[in-house]
Order: structure tokens, then C-alpha cells, then sequence
């Protein structure tokens, strides 16, 4: 096979209801070049009380069945580097798919709120991705967004050198389900649970030789999770700084200001693109603004003390999360509420500038330069200090160069951080 960089799976980048097989080309939610000579590193929310998981844990604490009811997955693998002096890094993977965990399409009345066409669109791109680091002290969380389309290098994925991060899931899904189809395995069931444990490895991997740091735990949760958890918690508040009618592709029309979304009109506002200005960067503020209201609302509704509510959420979770093995959440979220309510900071990898490369939209960026900006925002700006200490060395692009027509620009300065604090829900375009 040639090398190339085209997915051979579906995706949902086109207008609903019409699937076709590639990458999206060239489209008005990409931004004006002139504007993305800026590296930004914005913090979207900060301050978010831990206090929410420490009312998780004690509530979550009393159902034995907690625990043992979610997906596990060995992807982390046993010789994966880990972090030292008690830190830990958890990646959150989103995967957009309307399949459930053993392939089928979700009910026809989950796609239809979804506004997310049929089973047969979305593929397995990994369209949400946040590295959290939980520092020993717990004196300030970071969650890092890594923007679904910046084009990184990946190693383990037959015919491909390059690719848009998300796809890393996908399309090692496919080359895997693919080899065992040649071997003579049918059984649905056991091509979907191995095509995903072969993808959560590869999203893994391309994180980790993208940003240089450990990834000590990850969970993924599935793009209904989003509608099922607005769904439990009766909606979510958000806030939004223009008025947005993006009914074709996503489902998003909403007013400016603050208002609640149903469950619907929240899986749209998390999923919308088209019309904003910044396109996929903008949709990565809106999943961190989500997340920030849906924590917040955890604490103020009651929900710790509702059994309905609380058993209603770990339904959802059950339902929509696979976490990575030996991953005790229970005690987990007992030690973050342990602590004294850290700041929490969001913060969004830098993007040098938009391009096409074999046609398709891609984000280009400067490994070398997001690997030094990861370390500092995680508390070691020092290069010569090793965050971590693996029993077999890491794998790390050799070359911080990207080939096709594009090629990364110098680092255009440092971007610059800054921290919200109290409970707010931010404005987000």
C-alpha cells in the first residue's frame, strides 16, 4: 500500500444525511489565515471546585456495583512509561461513533436526537481529546485540549506516516479488523472488541509521542454519553457570546446569552463547527465550557443526594465509558475530594496554521515547540528533567517536520495564561 493519508472509513464531515468516504475538503468553518499566525493557549475555565467528586466519591462509595460495572481496557499496556512523585496524566478520549460496544447501531429514537445521521456515519474518529494532569499536591489541575485535526506523525498503522490525530482510532481499528477478516475470524462481536482495544493503543500512543508525557490512565466515553448526561442531569447551562442557527450540520440554533439546553440541543452544542469562527478550535472550547457547567451543576442540583438522580448517572456511565484497567475510580475520586478544592485550568494546544495536504484540512503544528509548552503547563519547563521513568524507552516523532505541501512555521512566541476563577460558566462563541 501506498503511503497516503485519505481514512477508508466514513466520516460525518459532510451535510447530514449524505455519507461519503475521506477527509472533509476546504470549508468556510476554517478561519481566515491571516488570523492563526498567533499561538493560543487560552484558558477557558478555572476554579471548578473538586468538591463535585468528592460528593461523586461518597455517593458513588456505597454502590459496590460501581466499579465493576464499567468496560475495561488493557490499551495502556504493562510496559507503558508512567509518571513519577504521584502525579497522574488521565486521557479523556471522546469517540464519535453511533455504534454501541459491540458494533450495533444505536436505537433509531437515539440517533434521531443525536442529529447525527445513521448508524452508518462518524466512523471512529477520536473527536474529543483532553489530557488531564492531577498533580501530586492537587494544587492546580490541568486539562489540555488537543485539537482533533492536527496532523502528527503515527507509527503502527499500515500505509499511513502522517494523519489527523482523531483518525489514529479509526483507522488502526480498520487495519486490524481487516488482518483478522484475512484470517478467517466472522464473529462481529469479537472483530469490534478487537479493532477498538487495537484503536485505544494507537490514540494513546499518538497522545503520548505528541505531547512527550505518560498517560497513567484514560477514559473514553461515547458520543451519546454527551445527550445521556444532559439527559440525567435534566440539561446543561451554557453561555454564548453570539446567537448561532447551525440546523443544517449539527442541530445547533440558539440565542446569545445564558440558557439551559436540553439533552439534544446540548450534544449540538458540543458537536456544532460550521459558522463559527474558529471552527473546530471554537468547538473545543464549547467541550470544555460543557464539562465545566456540567460539574458545577453536579454540585448545585442535589444530585449526591438524589438516588435517583445518582443511580441514573452511573447508568450512563456504565452504559457509555470504557476505563483503562486497574483504574479504581471509586478511590480515585475519593482522593481528589480529599483535597482542597484545586483551581482547575483549561488550556488549548497551540495551532501554527491552517493547510490542505493531499487535499484535506489539516492543523499544522510544531511538535517540538507543544511538547515544551505540555511540560510547563504540567509544572516542569525544564527539558533535562525527566517527568517520567519508563521501563522501555518511549516512542517520539524523529523529526518535528511534516511532509506534503506544508510545513510548520517557527514558534511565534509564548502563548500566555490566565485563570478564571469562582464557579463560572464561561461565554463561548
Amino acid at each position: 500500500m501506498n503511503e497516503r493519508t485519505a481514512p477508508v472509513f466514513p466520516v460525518d464531515d459532510s451535510r447530514r444525511g449524505r455519507l461519503r468516504r475521506g477527509r472533509p475538503q476546504g470549508g468556510a468553518h476554517r478561519r481566515p489565515e491571516r488570523r492563526v499566525g498567533r499561538t493560543a493557549l487560552k484558558v477557558l475555565a478555572g476554579g471548578v471546585s473538586m468538591a463535585v467528586l468528592a460528593g461523586t466519591a461518597v455517593g458513588w462509595a456505597t454502590e459496590g456495583r460501581f466499579d465493576r460495572g464499567f468496560t475495561r481496557s488493557a490499551a495502556l499496556g504493562v510496559d507503558a512509561p508512567r509518571s513519577l512523585a504521584g502525579d497522574t496524566n488521565v486521557l479523556l478520549i471522546g469517540l464519535d461513533t453511533r455504534k454501541d460496544q459491540t458494533g450495533n447501531d444505536l436505537p433509531k429514537e437515539i440517533l434521531d436526537q443525536l442529529h447525527a445521521g445513521d448508524g452508518e456515519e462518524g466512523g471512529y474518529n477520536a473527536n474529543t481529546l483532553i489530557l488531564v494532569h492531577i498533580p501530586a499536591d492537587m494544587k492546580k489541575i490541568v486539562a489540555v485540549s488537543i485539537p482533533r485535526d492536527d496532523y502528527v506523525k503515527v507509527s503502527g498503522i499500515p500505509g499511513y506516516t502522517n494523519v489527523k490525530i482523531k483518525e489514529a482510532y479509526g483507522l488502526k481499528k480498520a487495519a486490524v479488523q481487516d488482518e483478522l477478516i484475512s484470517q478467517g475470524v466472522t464473529d462481529s462481536k469479537t472483530l469490534e472488541r478487537a479493532g477498538r482495544e487495537a484503536g485505544r493503543a494507537s490514540i494513546v500512543q499518538a497522545v503520548r509521542d505528541l505531547t512527550g508525557v505518560p498517560i497513567d490512565r484514560f477514559g473514553e466515553v461515547t458520543l451519546a454519553g454527551f445527550y445521556d448526561l444532559a439527559k440525567a442531569l435534566g440539561g446543561v447551562d451554557v453561555c454564548l457570546n453570539k446567537p448561532v442557527n447551525d440546523s443544517y450540520y449539527s442541530g445547533a440554533d440558539f440565542p446569545a446569552g445564558r440558557q439551559r439546553l436540553d439533552p439534544a440541543q446540548s450534544l449540538a452544542f458540543v458537536r456544532q463547527r460550521h459558522g463559527l469562527e474558529n471552527g473546530d478550535l471554537d468547538r473545543t472550547h464549547r467541550q470544555q465550557a460543557f464539562l465545566t457547567s456540567v460539574a458545577l451543576d453536579l454540585r448545585k442540583a442535589g444530585t449526591f443526594t438524589d438516588v435517583g438522580k445518582l443511580s441514573a448517572l452511573m447508568d450512563v456511565a456504565h452504559r457509555n465509558i470504557v476505563l483503562s484497567d486497574g483504574w479504581n475510580i471509586t478511590d480515585f475520586l475519593r482522593a481528589l475530594g480529599s483535597s482542597e478544592s484545586p483551581a482547575v485550568e483549561f488550556r488549548t494546544l497551540p495551532v501554527l496554521r491552517y493547510d490542505t495536504i493531499d487535499g484535506q484540512d489539516v492543523n499544522i503544528i510544531d511538535p517540538a515547540a507543544i511538547r515544551r509548552e505540555v511540560r510547563a503547563a504540567f509544572g516542569d519547563p525544564d527539558p533535562s528533567v525527566a517527568l517520567f521513568k519508563p521501563t522501555r524507552p518511549p516512542t517520539l516523532p524523529t523529526t518535528d517536520s511534516v511532509t506534503g505541501s506544508a510545513t510548520p512555521t517557527p514558534d511565534v512566541g509564548a502563548p500566555v495564561a490566565t485563570t478564571i476563577t469562582g464557579d463560572t460558566i464561561p461565554c463561548v462563541n
